[in-house]
């Protein structure tokens, strides 16, 4: 690595590395304050909150990374500039890509170490602060006897086109409560509900209890008189595995599942959940790479800084131009999710647009 490269680069990673511990460091203070009555009162240890903590960090990174590499991008370049090293090394025939190649390298390391963290580690750790939230949780309520862990409120898409509703769902003895079944046809018309109190998993089937089931026609009315069994046995392929995936989000799950889970959606027909699950896929692809985005957008914008700038200036601009590429790219994610671009265009429309401008306007610069 050349003297010229060690010097950008140590410059860069000593500001990335102070803009996250203290990044960091905000967020757990804030987070604590506002806890604290809570944390006082229920008598939290220590070693639980240390925890809980600890296992935050690589979500937290993961967002505070990429306004980090903006900060330290805009610092260093602006104070080269104000220092008129740059035009040293203009002088010296280096081009502006040149010089800021060792930053775009920098960004793309960081870039692909959110994309293993968001991939590998975050999916887990989401599941361990679940644990400990229900640790805390049980000291709140202060029961002295543990209740069996329920899922309320639970969704799903299921096969043969089939939405299910569940009030209560509870793992350990695989029991379903207030089950609502809907059954569409290839174009989504209702054509079956099925309401049933009760439902139980024995040896591979479903059994519902007090099921009342009504069936539609094409206009969506009411046909034939509703039939009322004491007892059902259901023949649905989905086990209790099936609805207990449902607590994770899709931004909690590695890309393997959910694509798993879109590729079980696709049998249903659900066209505009499969759509938004497809934007939370590629969106797994394309969020990694925001570091590498900012950066190149830093860049332009530390170079015009006048001389009389300083670091207030930098985290100005790194606020400004993070809050307009962040709005830009909800937009983008929204307007895929509304189905009005594909989503794979939605996730990747504001990169392509940021790129495009900083590089002209990299090209631009004297």
């Amino acid at each position: 690595m050349r003297i010229l490269d060690r010097y950008i680069l140590k410059s860069i990673i000593s500001i990335f590395i102070s803009c996250i511990f203290i990044f960091l460091f905000m967020y757990v203070i804030i987070d604590v304050l506002s806890r604290l009555e809570d944390i006082l009162k229920l008598q939290i240890p220590y070693t639980l909150l240390i925890q809980y903590y600890l296992t935050n960090l690589p979500m937290m990174f993961t967002q505070v990374a990429p306004f980090s590499c903006l900060l330290s991008t805009l610092y260093t370049f602006s104070k080269l500039n104000h220092n008129n090293e740059i035009i040293a090394m203009r002088a010296s025939g280096l081009s502006i890509f040149y010089i800021a190649k060792t930053a775009i390298i920098f960004g793309l390391l960081i870039s692909l170490s959110i994309f293993w963290i968001s991939d590998r580690v975050s999916p887990r750790a989401t599941i361990s602060i679940k644990q400990i939230q229900a640790k805390m949780e049980e000291r709140k309520t202060d029961r002295k006897e543990k209740k069996i862990e329920s899922l309320i409120n639970l969704s799903m898409y299921g096969s043969k086109n089939r939405l299910f509703f569940i009030n209560r769902f509870y793992p350990s003895t695989k029991t379903m409560e207030g089950i609502i079944i809907l059954e569409q046809d290839e174009h989504q018309n209702l054509t079956r509900k099925i309401v049933a109190n009760k439902g139980t998993y024995e040896e591979g089937i479903w059994k519902f209890y007090q099921s009342i089931t009504y069936d539609f026609d094409r206009n969506g009315q009411i046909v034939n008189e509703p039939l009322y069994l004491e007892e059902e046995i259901m023949t649905i392929p989905e086990a209790p595995n099936d609805f207990l995936a449902q607590r994770q989000k899709p931004e909690f799950m590695t890309i393997s599942q959910l694509d798993n889970y879109i590729w079980k959606m696709s049998r249903s027909g659900a066209t505009t959940v499969i759509r938004n699950l497809k934007v939370d896929l590629y969106q797994k692809f394309t969020a990694p790479f925001t570091s590498l985005i900012i950066i190149l957008l830093g860049i332009p914008f530390s170079l015009i800084m006048q001389k009389r700038a300083s670091g207030l200036s930098s985290i100005g601009i790194s606020i400004m131009v993070g809050f307009i590429y962040y709005i830009l790219d909800a937009v983008c994610v929204a307007i895929g999710k509304g189905g009005f671009l594909p989503p794979f265009l939605a996730v990747s429309l504001a990169h392509i647009i940021a790129l495009t401008f900083s590089i002209s306007f990299i090209r631009r610069l004297p």
